[in-house]
């Protein structure tokens, strides 16, 4: 791609804000909308499944799709400034090295091997809503349009499930098409895309940013998708809101909150900016601004820079701009919006409040940006919590106790051997991965125990149709949802995350597992025996994921009585 042709783009990408959403009513396949009805008391999982093959991929080509500088090369580009001059900076590519097959008993043919040549890789693939009992059985399955919306299916950050506060919804984040940058025909929303999860978002277009389209085409066509907001409602009913923010990267999850309004976290910028020409660049700014904890009102067109609704600045340090607000989970509670970071090598790894007690953020964007940000008093608050903490999924049980599901460090470790067992976790994750217990002590939060009986956590499983070599173990958990019961315990469903020796980890098949656990207890409880199911803290896989599938998600069902 040559500067002339860069800079066109660039101009013709100034109209996008004009761009209109698309809102649409509609049932997930008209032969189920006068049918699905999610049951009472029941539990709602996110789930994936690939189904891409051979020709996904093609091994040799040039990745992400379109990088101008072709397999294994690189191309400068020149990026305009805020002096109306421009800077110089280097966009890299890669080579495909497998094709698109996923791990499977015929071949040795890994579609994840891509991703150690191309750090943005993704392949699209289908959402499906299962509503469960809460015993881990299909009491049906919800299929969400695929020309609809999509989700990337190994990033394993994305399609938490939240249910409104009112009780009458969900709410999950994912993609869908919008008009390419500089102005190009709407791209496609399907299934075998690739790198939709690192695009631009039609309204943030980074031309630093490596991923150029996500399909096939001649003449290259470049591509760009919202980071969208599907609301259901309990007879199956789906909308969708676009939204501009998290360029670059992904949304993460979103919550209806009390006053109607979608309260989202994620993260953005897979670009090639310096920190210094984050600061000196239109895109870079608009990038800083739309990442983190976000702001957006269903059905509205999606806002534009410097109008998308980013709540709150954080940074820490001499970290990049906005990469401190690299959020994964989120919850409100009492009107009160919190947000976790656990993962990246910047900024603090805890558990957030966003804004004041009892008062959800809203307003223009210039307020939401004064929006205060502060880490849970007893909760880590230092840079060293970048590797010691790992904090996804949160639910309140109540207003001084906490549960935070910890996903572990991700780091796998070989040649181990404990109580007789093949174990591939480090001492970090043995010690507080899994679902930590959190009370509040005279205004501090203070961790009780972490309950981790029953997750195996380090030792690997055996997945049917699916090589021994890339067999995974639990590492921890990510989102979670939670109940109280009549006896004065809770139970907490929890989906587990991986380690493995994949290229990607994200596309593991992995776990829903639940447990229960006595609300007043701040003593770990005793290890007991019997039957599985009845003993207190000790965890209970209901339901595992078959190769080619991965869960994201979990919530209680959407009830049309709303929450009393």
């Amino acid at each position: 791609m040559n500067r002339p042709r860069i800079f066109a783009l660039l101009a013709i990408a100034t109209a996008i804000g004009a761009s209109t959403i698309l809102i649409s009513k509609l049932s997930a396949g008209d032969d189920h909308s006068s049918h699905f009805k999610f049951q009472s008391d029941s539990i709602v999982l996110t789930r994936s499944v690939y189904v891409g093959n051979a020709s996904t991929v093609t091994t040799g080509e040039t990745l992400p799709l379109g990088c101008p500088g072709g397999p294994n090369g690189s191309t400068v580009v020149a990026v305009p400034t805020t002096t109306n001059s421009t800077t110089d900076v280097t966009v890299p590519c890669g080579v495909a090295s497998d094709n698109g097959e996923f791990p499977n008993l015929s071949d040795s043919h890994n579609v994840w091997n891509n991703s150690g040549s191309d750090g943005s890789f993704g392949v699209t693939s289908p959402i499906f809503l299962d509503n469960l009992s809460s015993d881990g059985h299909l009491l049906g399955t919800l299929p969400i349009p695929t020309n609809q919306i999509v989700t990337s299916f190994s990033s394993k950050s994305e399609l938490a499930l939240n249910r409104s506060i009112d009780g009458r919804s969900l709410t999950f984040m994912a993609y869908q098409g919008g008009p390419g940058c500089g102005g190009f025909p709407v791209a496609p929303t399907a299934p075998n895309l690739l790198d939709v999860s690192a695009s631009n978002t039609p309204g943030v277009c980074d031309l630093t940013n490596p991923v150029f389209t996500t399909y096939p085409s001649n003449p290259i066509a470049p591509a760009a998708y919202y980071r969208a907001v599907a609301e259901v409602d309990g007879d199956g009913h789906l909308s969708v809101t676009d939204g501009n923010a998290y360029s670059g990267d992904n949304g993460r999850a979103a919550i209806k909150g009390a006053n109607g309004l979608y309260y989202m976290v994620g993260n953005d910028d897979s670009g090639n900016l310096s920190k210094k020409q984050l600061t000196t660049t239109p895109s870079g700014i608009a990038l800083i601004n739309a990442t983190g904890a976000e702001l957006l009102a269903p059905g509205q067109t999606p806002p534009v820079p410097p109008n998308i609704d980013m709540i709150g600045r954080l940074l820490f340090g001499t970290d990049k701009p906005g990469k401190d607000t690299n959020f994964r989970g989120l919850t409100i509670f009492n009107n009160t919006l919190y947000v976790t970071k656990g993962s990246g090598g910047n900024g603090i790894n805890t558990v957030y409040q966003v804004g004041s007690q009892g008062t959800l953020p809203t307003g223009t964007a210039a307020q939401l940006a004064n929006v205060p940000i502060s880490i849970l008093s007893g909760f880590p608050n230092t840079a060293a919590s970048t590797s010691t903490a790992f904090p996804f999924g949160i639910w309140f049980a109540n207003a001084t106790t906490l549960y935070v599901c910890d996903e572990g460090d991700g780091t796998l470790v070989t040649g181990q051997i404990i109580n007789g067992q093949t174990n591939v976790a480090d001492a970090q994750s043995l010690a507080t991965a899994g679902l930590q217990k959190w009370s509040l002590v005279n205004g501090t939060w203070v961790m009780d125990y972490v309950l981790q009986d029953g997750l195996s956590i380090g030792v690997p499983y055996s997945v049917a149709n699916y090589p021994t070599a890339l067999n995974p173990a639990t590492g921890g958990c990510r989102n979670i949802a939670g109940r109280h019961n009549h006896d004065g315990t809770v139970t907490v469903f929890a989906i587990t995350s991986t380690l493995s020796t994949n290229g990607d980890q994200g596309a593991d098949p992995n776990k829903l597992a639940k447990v229960t656990d006595v609300l007043s207890a701040t003593v770990l409880p005793a290890v007991q025996h019997g039957d599985d199911a009845a003993r207190i803290g000790h965890f209970v896989t209901i339901r595992s994921a078959h190769a080619g599938e991965v869960f994201r998600g979990v919530a209680l069902a959407p009830d049309d009585r709303g929450d009393d």
